[in-house]
C-alpha cells in the first residue's frame, strides 16, 4: 500500500503550485513512496499544462471550471491509495522533514485522526491555525466589527487557543486546512468533505466529525510549513467575502439550528453596511487612499445586494 498521498488543489495559481509540489517532491516519507494527486479548478494561467510537463508523475485532474475546494478535494482523495492524506494547499512550502514528522507522529499514535504542521508566514513568523470549536459568542464576534474591538474577548482568546503556546504539541479541535495530514482509516469511517461547503469551514467541519468519531485532532509544531496566505481567494474580494460568510452560518445552520444561522446572517448584514458606512465617512473625510476605498465601497456594496437576497431567502442562495 501506498505509505502516502499528497493531494493539491489548484486555482490560477501556477508558480506557487510548481514551488509546493517541488517542495512535496523533494520530502521524505519513511516506509514508501508518495503518490501525488493535483486537481486544477479550471486555472486560465497554465497550471494543468505546467503539471503535465514539470510533474509526469502526478496524477492531474482537471476540471472544465472552478468546483471548490472541498469537492475537488474529494475527487482526488476518491482516487487516493496512501494510507495516509496530506491535504495542501498551492500556497504553502514544506519545511525540511515536516511531511515525514507528521507520518511519523500519526504511525505512533493510532488514536489520531488528523495532524497539522505549524504554519509559517514568509518571514518566518508563527501564523495562527490552531482553533476550538466555535460557540454563539464566536459566531458574532470571529471576523467581524466587534472583534476589532474585543480583540480579548474571553471567547475571541478561546476560539483562536491564544493562551496555548505555540510551541507545545496539543491535542485541538480544529485545524487551519492549509495544510493537513488524515488517516485513511478515519476518512474512510467519517466520509469526505461536505461539497455544500464551497470553501472555508470545510475542515472546521470536518474535524468536528472526527472529534464526533471518537477521533483526536493534533497540533504538531515540530512539523513546519510555510504558507504564503491567500494568494488565491485574495484576486477575487467579492466571493472571498460571500462564499466565506455562507459557509460560515452553513456550520451554525448545521450545528445550531436554522433559526440561529437566520440570526447570524441578519447580524452580518448589518456588520457589512457599518463597513460600508465606515468606508463612505472615511472617503469624504481623508484625502488619502481614495481610489482604494471606492474599489472597496463596490465590493461592499456588491456584498450587502447579496446578503439581502441571502436573508430575505433563509439562506437559500448560493454566494
Amino acid at each position: 500500500m501506498t505509505r502516502l498521498s499528497a493531494i493539491v488543489v489548484s486555482w490560477n495559481t501556477r508558480d506557487l503550485l510548481r514551488r509546493c509540489l517541488e517542495s512535496l517532491s523533494a520530502s521524505s516519507c519513511e516506509g514508501g513512496q508518495l503518490e501525488l494527486l493535483v486537481v486544477d479548478n479550471g486555472s486560465t494561467d497554465g497550471s494543468p499544462e505546467m503539471v503535465r510537463s514539470d510533474f509526469p508523475g502526478a496524477t492531474l485532474i482537471a476540471n472544465g471550471q472552478n468546483l471548490g475546494f472541498a469537492r475537488a478535494n474529494n475527487q482526488a482523495i476518491a482516487r487516493a491509495e496512501g494510507q495516509h492524506l496530506l491535504l495542501a494547499n498551492t500556497d504553502t512550502e514544506m519545511v525540511g522533514s515536516a511531511v515525514a514528522d507528521m507520518v511519523r507522529y500519526a504511525d505512533e499514535h493510532p488514536d489520531v485522526a488528523v495532524v497539522g504542521p505549524q504554519l509559517l508566514n514568509a518571514d518566518g513568523s508563527v501564523q495562527s491555525s490552531r482553533r476550538s470549536f466555535p460557540t454563539a459568542s464566536t459566531a458574532f464576534l470571529e471576523s467581524t466589527v466587534l472583534q476589532r474591538w474585543l480583540p480579548n474577548h474571553p471567547a475571541v482568546r478561546r476560539y483562536y487557543l491564544l493562551d496555548s503556546p505555540d510551541g507545545e504539541t496539543q491535542e485541538v479541535d480544529w485545524l487551519v486546512g492549509a495544510c493537513l495530514l488524515v488517516r485513511g482509516e478515519a476518512c474512510r469511517q467519517v466520509g469526505l468533505m461536505d461539497e455544500g461547503y464551497f470553501m472555508y469551514s470545510e475542515e472546521m467541519d470536518w474535524c468536528r466529525r472526527f472529534s464526533d468519531a471518537g477521533w483526536k485532532i493534533v497540533y504538531l509544531p515540530t512539523a513546519r510549513v510555510i504558507h504564503y496566505e491567500g494568494q488565491s481567494s485574495g484576486k477575487d474580494p467579492y466571493h472571498r467575502h460571500t462564499r466565506f460568510q455562507y459557509s460560515k452560518c452553513r456550520y451554525f445552520e448545521k450545528h445550531r439550528g436554522p433559526r440561529f444561522a437566520q440570526l447570524l446572517r441578519v447580524f452580518l448584514l448589518g456588520n457589512y453596511l457599518f463597513l460600508w458606512l465606515e468606508d463612505a465617512a472615511k472617503l469624504v473625510l481623508l484625502r488619502r487612499n481614495r481610489s482604494m476605498r471606492r474599489e472597496r465601497m463596490s465590493v461592499l456594496a456588491k456584498v450587502l445586494r447579496w446578503q439581502l437576497r441571502w436573508v430575505a431567502r433563509w439562506g437559500k442562495i448560493d454566494p
